[in-house]
């Protein structure tokens, strides 16, 4: 069953971001309220939560899998250690390469948490097997359709699909900003355009299913346009915020990343860059939090996703320039945001997307191109 979501950017309403269920693949703007935990409930579990016995964070240490951008990774896990006296350390991975070394080290995981990076891929993980439950007490501030039923993953932030366009190049070119899915395959833009692969990038994955949804899901009609598109490629990138440099350097015309990525770089002194969304429809990512299945440092893993669910935690993001909507209702919402309110978004289905994102990526490697190495 799909979800539709809408998202208000109001400080006060930003727990009403994405929401509801629908049986249409038709893009959507209908606002829907979510539910919430009952109150009983969380009264229980944080009743549970003050007994817990007080633990010596001094010996514990905690490494995180981490999807967002490299600056954000580095403060974050420095705040938490500072916060919790927690040893905490990190390694940077895009979706794929995500999902790749948790099946890899299933057995014997070398990670405790996976923080941040679409939630397609937590879907994936939580079939595989490769996360665990866990009933955060602060998960209750999170609105129901921002979170996994079963509490195998938790939403921390929002953001929008969308076209990072050099201005300049496309002046150049006789092109004007694309605002559909049919301007990328404008002849003139042979050569000038870049996303990440699907099968290494959540970002792409999230163009891609998008580009199905759109599709009624049809597959062949998706990958006949990816396909077309192939021709105007100048590159496929392992990580999905790679593209946006390529544009802002003029290497390329139009990067397919997440608009937060593009106004990040725009504030990055990328003046020519500008942000526009296919007037059809466009996907979005609920980036996500969740304990990876036997860990050894379950307590500290605990401990970060009850941090990472806060307003504290989540304001963190803007301080370096990563712009996405913040999942706590209490968290301030950074000037720099996409007003998403007024975007056309699919009704995209998380869990459909991650029972079909292993076969697709694996047609998408042997039928359009193969997923970089490096």
């Amino acid at each position: 069953m799909s979800r539709r979501i809408i998202v208000s950017i109001s400080i006060m309403v930003v727990a009403t971001i994405l929401a509801a269920c629908s049986n249409s693949a038709a893009p959507t703007q209908d606002p829907v309220s979510p539910t919430v935990a009952p109150a009983t409930e969380v009264v229980k579990t944080e009743a549970a939560a003050t007994e817990a016995p007080t633990l010596d964070t001094s010996k514990m240490k905690l490494t995180v899998l981490c999807g967002p951008q490299e600056d954000w990774c580095i403060a974050a896990t420095k705040a938490f250690q500072e916060k919790t006296g927690i040893a905490t350390n990190y390694v940077r991975l895009s979706s794929g390469e995500a999902i790749a070394r948790l099946s890899a080290s299933k057995d014997n995981p070398e990670f405790d948490v996976w923080w941040g990076g679409p939630v397609d891929g937590y879907q994936q993980a939580k079939d595989q097997g490769l996360v665990q439950a866990y009933g955060s007490p602060n998960a209750a501030q999170i609105a129901d359709n921002l979170k996994d039923p079963d509490g195998y993953w938790t939403g921390i932030y929002v953001g929008a699909l969308g076209f990072c366009s050099n201005t300049a190049v496309l002046k150049n070119l006789g092109v004007d900003v694309p605002e559909s899915w049919d301007d990328l395959l404008d002849p003139a833009l042979k050569g000038q355009v870049a996303m990440a692969h699907p099968a290494t990038s959540g970002t792409a994955f999230t163009a891609f299913w998008t580009v199905n949804t759109l599709n009624n899901f049809d597959q062949e009609a998706t990958f006949a346009y990816f396909k077309k598109l192939h021709n105007n490629i100048l590159q496929y990138t392992k990580t999905g915020s790679a593209p946006g440099p390529m544009a802002g350097r003029g290497e390329i015309g139009v990067a397919i990343i997440f608009s937060h990525d593009c106004v990040m770089y725009q504030k990055q002194g990328m003046t020519d860059l500008k942000v526009s969304f296919p007037a059809e429809g466009t996907g979005y990512e609920i980036g996500g939090v969740a304990i990876i299945n036997g860990t050894p440092n379950l307590d500290a893993a605990k401990m970060w996703v009850d941090w990472s669910l806060t307003a504290e935690a989540q304001e963190i993001a803007a301080t370096v320039g990563s712009y996405q909507l913040p999942t706590n209702p209490d968290a301030t919402v950074p000037p720099e945001a996409v007003k998403l309110s007024t975007i056309k978004l699919v009704d995209y289905d998380f869990v459909a997307s991650a029972a079909a994102k292993k076969a697709l990526t694996e047609r998408f490697d042997a039928d359009i191109a193969p997923a970089p190495k490096e």
